[in-house]
């Protein structure tokens, strides 16, 4: 028997919290030689967001949905068992801030990035942000 029309059925994912990587200001903040490979730099990021999605980061226990958000010359990603992978067709912010809006309201939502006009959109939708210092290198 299928829900009815407007109810969500519940299932052991809905309940998991959702991390939303700003995948450009993440692997920016670190001044590595991303830009000689964007695509490269954002295939690393979605390596190391594969544990985290599992074992969970510091005061944010696991298992995490995560999703990663890519642009521009660094799309193109694919994703990997645990992290979904979403391209941004134009402005990654953009993007996150649908991400967020299209998720359930009653899940806890945290972005990571340090875009402090990005902050206060998906704080205006119930999310809130973490500094990419929370994913480990």
């Amino acid at each position: 028997m299928s829900a009815p029309s407007g109810d969500r059925p519940h299932h052991s994912a809905d309940i998991r919290p959702l991390l939303i990587v700003d995948g450009a200001n993440v692997v920016g903040s670190v001044p590595d030689g991303w830009w000689r490979d964007r695509r490269g730099a954002a295939e690393r990021l979605r390596s190391r967001l594969e544990s985290i999605a599992v074992r969970g980061l510091e005061g944010l226990p696991g298992p995490l949905e995560v999703v990663l958000v890519v642009e521009g010359r660094a799309r193109g990603v694919e994703a990997s068992e645990h992290v979904r992978v979403v391209d941004a067709p134009a402005v990654g912010d953009d993007t996150i801030v649908d991400v967020v809006a299209d998720s359930d309201p009653h899940r806890d939502r945290i972005v990571v990035t340090a875009d402090r006009e990005l902050r206060a959109r998906i704080a205006r939708l119930g999310a809130r942000a973490i500094g990419p210092a929370a994913i480990p290198r």
